[in-house]
């Protein structure tokens, strides 16, 4: 285990041992990608029917807010369980299944007609969207290790693109087409997409990295002090982003319109470019990480983000603050995939779980103290707590470099 982490974390100058050129690993590396955009597509999807959801079950704004935290509530609960059913099963088994449970679950919120219902379906979703997300990041570690590349931001990039084309979508389809029919739609679609890319993985075995420990070696110890400790940082570094990420798509265009006197079409802009940054950073995110290594790629980010946030919110002009949210997209667009896949190569599934947990929870967390401090204070102070955790993210990674380099030369 010690040498298959140092395989994953080892990634100054690219592979010279043939692992990138492997068909089989390509294969690998293929199919998850295409999980890593259908989980993209299948949330976007779904978020961009809300409204007309929320309309069809006559909730209040409250008892919405009460109902959409069953998503939270379900990845929360699930992701940790996840972590023991990859161990038992393998990453790449999970991985399916899961990916089959979100494609069916996104079809039950437009069945329901009350509140109470929408929350109930949506904790199946959320259970479904919290395993894929642990899975598909565990069996994503395994293969960065076997190819000896920092290829993780990738699958981000993945993700992210997968979201942008299914809120596009979303908009063009919302007029002809029902929630009920759209979303059945999304099913249909993810079934598919599973059943072109699922059998790769199952018949594919969790690879090796290619300094693994030879058959017959002791096995692999539970997760010691030390590494639940490294865990611990790297799952607070990817709340940190989770926040900033939460935040600015709940509260971009608020900002924009209350703050600046906007335009609707403008303030939409907003969360836009962010996301376009973002998508943008992770597909660069490789070529970064191998010149830079993780920990300073960490601490580069967080500290970009920050003055990019510390802009986004104080700015005075329009025109500034759409760069201070480019900047900032920029900025955390490789910490949170960095810090769960060196959680994942310290602990293997449990710790990609754990960090995961910890970084989702920031992306609950966010849009919701956003909303209490800009009721206290202002929605310009409040955004500019984005900043002030993205700087926090940068000091941890920073103050943990030692430890981080201890794991890297193992």
């Amino acid at each position: 285990m010690r040498s298959a982490r140092a395989g994953a974390l080892r990634f100054r100058g690219r592979a010279t041992d043939g692992a990138s050129s492997d068909p089989a690993l390509r294969r690998l590396r293929t199919a998850l990608t295409v999980f890593f955009a259908l989980d993209g597509f299948i949330f976007a999807g779904w978020v961009v029917r809300i409204p007309a959801i929320k309309a069809q079950t006559g909730a209040s704004p409250s008892a919405l807010g009460l109902a959409l935290l069953g998503v939270s509530a379900g990845g929360v609960i699930t992701m940790m369980l996840t972590g023991r059913l990859c161990r038992r099963f393998g990453n790449h088994p999970v991985t399916v299944l899961c990916g089959v449970l979100l494609s069916l679950s996104i079809a039950l919120p437009p069945l329901t007609h009350s509140a109470l219902a929408l929350g109930l379906v949506l904790l199946v979703f959320g259970a479904a969207y919290g395993g894929i997300n642990v899975a598909m990041n565990a069996a994503a570690v395994d293969l960065v290790a076997a190819l000896r590349r920092p290829v993780m931001p990738a699958f981000h990039a993945a993700f992210s693109l997968g979201g942008m084309l299914g809120a596009g979508l979303g908009g063009i389809l919302a007029g002809p087409l029902s929630p009920t029919r759209h979303l059945l739609l999304l099913t249909a679609l993810g079934l598919v997409l599973t059943l072109l890319a699922g059998p790769t993985l199952l018949r594919s075995p969790a690879p090796a990295p290619p300094d693994a420990a030879p058959a017959g070696a002791a096995p692999a110890p539970g997760m010691t002090g030390r590494a639940r400790w490294l865990v611990l940082l790297l799952g607070l570094i990817a709340l940190c982003t989770a926040y900033g990420e939460g935040a600015l798509a709940d509260w971009s265009a608020l900002h924009l319109t209350e703050d600046l006197g906007a335009g609707p079409s403008v303030a939409a802009a907003g969360y836009s470019v962010f996301a376009l940054a973002m998508t943008v950073g992770r597909l660069t995110g490789t070529a970064l990480l191998e010149r830079l290594g993780q920990n300073r790629a960490l601490v580069a980010g967080g500290a970009t983000a920050a003055v990019g946030m510390l802009l986004g919110a104080l700015g005075p002009t329009v025109w500034l603050v759409l760069t201070g949210f480019v900047v900032t997209g920029l900025g955390l667009a490789n910490i949170f995939p960095v810090a769960i896949g060196h959680a994942g190569a310290v602990a293997g599934p449990s710790g990609v779980a754990a960090a995961s947990t910890l970084g989702y929870g920031g992306m609950l967390l966010g849009p919701v103290a956003i909303g209490f401090l800009a009721e206290w204070f202002s929605l310009t102070a409040a955004l500019t707590t984005v900043a002030a955790l993205a700087a926090l993210a940068a000091a941890v990674a920073f103050a943990a470099r030692h430890a981080l380099a201890r794991e890297e030369t193992a």
